[in-house]
């Protein structure tokens, strides 16, 4: 099943997509609240989901501004250089244990909102991402039961001011500020995608002009190992995000550096899920 949270009057609902056509859920079931988090916790099944959607009255998927998918994830944590490709490009040395750093929920931002370009950076990049929503509770998660705790797939592009990011050996600043990490549109569960939505092509776009093109089989940690690993420091909760790092082609590593600039459309499309487009504005000082 494909899903979009979308804006309506007084707040958000979850929509089932087929096609170009959606269908409010919420409103045909209040006990699967505003968002994907009241779905996942609602213990219903696919298939009552789909059953619920034959209810409703259908609507045009353009016709809807997309939300976050989950409001407020309890954890939004990223995994770095998870293509050996991109690592060679940035200069680094190949990891020998997942790179992970966290997102504020303020650095994020739905598909569709603008990218926010800082005031006091020319170094927005772009990032193409697989995420990964947490649809069960657990720790110390094998990484063969991991997939049991999958709920579905997202795209996710990871805005990264990159002069700020290497400010220091900790990238907090670079890959947090307000408005830069796009989230969505759909959500697909995973019955929908290969196994660990592995074998998907992932690209970045602005226009014509393609930015990345990859697959999602060529990360060094799969979803499932990825999960693994979290989960031996922190609990994962359902609505918990996972962003699964972007291949090469980032605007830093080309020549001259391609940064995203004003008036800008930037995509991020992965095979099977969809497109999440974000128009690229500067910031206004206050």
């Amino acid at each position: 099943m494909k899903f979009l949270v979308g804006q309506i009057p007084g707040g958000t609902a979850v929509f089932f997509v087929s096609g170009d056509s959606a269908i409010n859920l919420t409103e045909q079931d209040s006990s699967l609240g505003p968002d994907l988090l009241g779905v996942m916790t609602s213990g219903k099944t696919l298939d009552e989901l789909q059953d619920i959607s034959t209810r409703g009255r259908s609507v045009p998927v353009a016709s809807l501004k997309p939300a976050l998918p989950i409001a407020s994830p309890g954890m939004t944590i990223c995994l770095g250089l998870n293509y050996v490709d991109h690592v060679k490009e940035g200069g680094y040395e190949i990891p020998k244990y997942p790179v992970f750093f966290m997102r504020t929920q303020r650095s994020l931002m739905p598909a569709g909102a603008p990218m926010m370009r800082p005031a006091c950076s020319e170094q927005l990049d772009y990032e193409a991402e697989l995420m990964v929503v947490i649809g069960k509770a657990g720790k110390h998660i094998t990484p063969e039961e991991a997939l049991n705790h999958v709920f579905g797939y997202t795209i996710f592009n990871d805005g990264s001011v990159r002069d700020f990011q290497r400010k220091s050996h900790q990238w907090t600043s670079g890959k947090n500020f307000d408005a830069t990490g796009a989230i969505g549109p759909f959500v697909v569960s995973k019955d929908a995608l290969p196994e660990g939505a592995a074998g998907l092509k992932i690209e970045s776009r602005v226009g014509d002009e393609i930015l990345q093109s990859a697959t999602t089989s060529d990360m060094m940690w799969s979803v499932a190992s990825t999960i693994s690993a979290v989960s031996e420091f922190a609990a994962l909760c359902p609505g918990d995000l996972i962003a699964m790092g972007t291949p090469p082609g980032v605007g830093h590593a080309k020549t001259p550096p391609r940064w995203l600039r004003d008036g800008e459309t930037i995509e991020v499309e992965i095979e099977g899920i969809g497109i999440c487009a974000n128009p690229v504005v500067n910031e206004v000082k206050l």
